[in-house]
């Protein structure tokens, strides 16, 4: 198993400048990650530097907080897109969802959905560490249902990351419906390799070189990781 090719390889603080940015792209590229995430800022910044390569570029939509228009959202990913997005990670109305106003949170997503329109991936960030185990359950039942290609555990900017028992807890509940990204303080190998093993198929880490660095000197002999 290649772990890197799990790796969205992240940039997301305020302060990023175009310089990291761009390195990040290079490591991207060295080390094969699935892809760069960015803020909508750097989208065509990065969809350049990538060009060619089997690295996709990955833009936030609606972050870190969730909480604006659905509207805003959409017109967030179709300019995303058109500046080069091939994937687009999107948080949902943490606050809807609470209220129990699941049609209002499904619209949300379907908004992106739409003006996605296959031309981009979409990843529903559900943010796990604000919500109960049956919210979670009903964030991802209610991304698969408005046709979101996967349901992501967290920002990175709240008050707590993924866990392994969030991870199981959403593959459990997608099956084969959509896919699972594990996203928020995975900063090693043995943390990277436990979200993949509760049925992560994606991993959102800014810490990704220290991962598969270690990835050979960690893994026991006739180890698949």
């Amino acid at each position: 198993m290649n772990l890197a090719g799990y790796i969205d390889h992240t940039i997301l603080k305020p302060e990023a400048k175009k310089e990291d940015v761009l390195r990040l792209c290079e490591e991207a590229k060295q080390y094969h990650f699935a892809s760069v995430c960015v803020n909508a800022y750097y989208t065509k910044l990065v969809a350049d530097a990538l060009s060619g390569t089997d690295v996709k570029t990955c833009v936030v939509v609606g972050f870190p907080l969730g909480a604006t228009f659905s509207e805003i959202k959409a017109r967030e990913t179709e300019i995303a897109i058109q500046n080069g997005a091939q994937e687009v990670d999107m948080v949902i109305n943490i606050g809807a969802l609470k209220d129990g106003d699941y049609d209002i949170v499904e619209q949300d997503i379907k908004a992106v959905v739409d003006a996605a329109n296959d031309k981009a991936i979409v990843k529903v960030i559900i943010e796990t560490c604000l919500l109960t185990d049956e919210e979670k359950v009903k964030a991802c039942e209610l991304s698969v249902k408005a046709g979101a290609d996967f349901v992501k555990t967290s920002t990175g900017f709240s008050t707590g990351g993924a866990t392994a028992a969030d991870v199981a807890l959403m593959r459990k509940t997608v099956g084969d419906k959509a896919l699972v990204k594990a996203s928020g303080g995975v900063r090693d190998f043995k943390g990277a390799k436990e979200m993949v093993e509760a049925g992560a198929d994606r991993i959102g880490a800014s810490s990704s070189i220290k991962i598969v660095m270690h990835q050979d000197e960690e893994a026991a002999p006739g180890s698949m990781y």
